[in-house]
């Protein structure tokens, strides 16, 4: 029996992680359809919130490709799309960092990339490239950036997901180094309050001892709803999948209301 079976009524919407919660990157997660379905019926909000760097309506579409239709969830916000509203007021140009798809979309969602020519001191960076796998592969750009005092717009706090059971780094590992070298950051995302206050803003602002965050990140999901004064599930299965996790200084006496392996 999994203990979600049992999530107390009072919580009335649930926040939902995506990577290692609800998929791995490919395919969607056995049971997780049903799990929707069952909190719908139980009279429950489901709002997904994830830290993908792409659009809202990208993270849609890749969710029905995977088999999970917007039936089974009420609203659904990303940290790129938290990024591209602070890259876009006011518009101005900008460098990039990630991959070509991510640059893409971005632009089609009107990020304006600056050319060579252009002088900028901000980068949109959403994760590492198509050839490029560890964050010493930066060390160039890490320097360049640190002598530009550039300004990372960090649209995936993330430091690692897994991707088909592969371990791959994430944009805010790249981000950490930028910070540790003395460089300047901005996350948008968990475990930051603006993307969680936007997503109770969706749900109709319920108060907070009725709304629940499910997910696999410690330093994200878990951390994001304990500064938040929120209740979590911690889903073992994701990243953190065979292994204790043992709760840090910055979590204070919170805990997890539960500790679940799926949903």
């Amino acid at each position: 029996m999994n203990p979600l079976d049992d999530l107390d009524p009072r919580y009335r919407t649930v926040l939902c992680d995506v990577w290692g919660v609800i998929h791995d990157g490919a395919r969607l997660f056995d049971g997780v359809a049903g799990r929707f379905e069952r909190w719908h019926r139980e009279g429950r909000k489901v709002i997904i919130l994830t830290n993908a760097p792409r659009p809202a309506d990208r993270v849609e579409r890749e969710l029905e490709a995977m088999g999970l239709s917007p039936d089974h969830w009420d609203a659904l916000t990303s940290s790129g799309q938290a990024g591209i509203e602070a890259l876009t007021h006011p518009p101005r140009p900008v460098g990039f960092a990630g991959t070509r798809a991510d640059f893409e979309d971005l632009e089609a969602h009107g990020v304006r990339f600056a050319t060579a020519q252009q002088p900028h001191d901000e980068i949109a960076l959403t994760g590492l490239d198509e050839y490029r796998y560890e964050v010493a592969d930066y060390a160039g750009e890490l320097e360049e950036w640190r002598m530009r005092d550039m300004l990372l717009h960090c649209l995936n706090p993330d430091r690692i997901v897994v991707h088909r059971g592969q371990r791959l780094v994430c944009a805010g590992a790249l981000a950490d180094a930028h910070a540790a070298n003395g460089g300047r950051v901005r996350f948008y995302g968990k475990p930051e309050a603006p993307i969680f206050e936007h997503a109770l803003a969706l749900a109709g602002n319920p108060p907070r001892e009725e709304a629940v965050m499910v997910g696999d990140g410690p330093m994200t999901d878990m951390l994001g709803a304990c500064r938040m004064g929120l209740d979590a599930v911690f889903v073992r299965g994701g990243i953190q999948e065979g292994e204790d996790y043992e709760w840090g200084a910055e979590f204070g006496d919170w805990r997890p209301i539960m500790t679940v392996s799926e949903l």
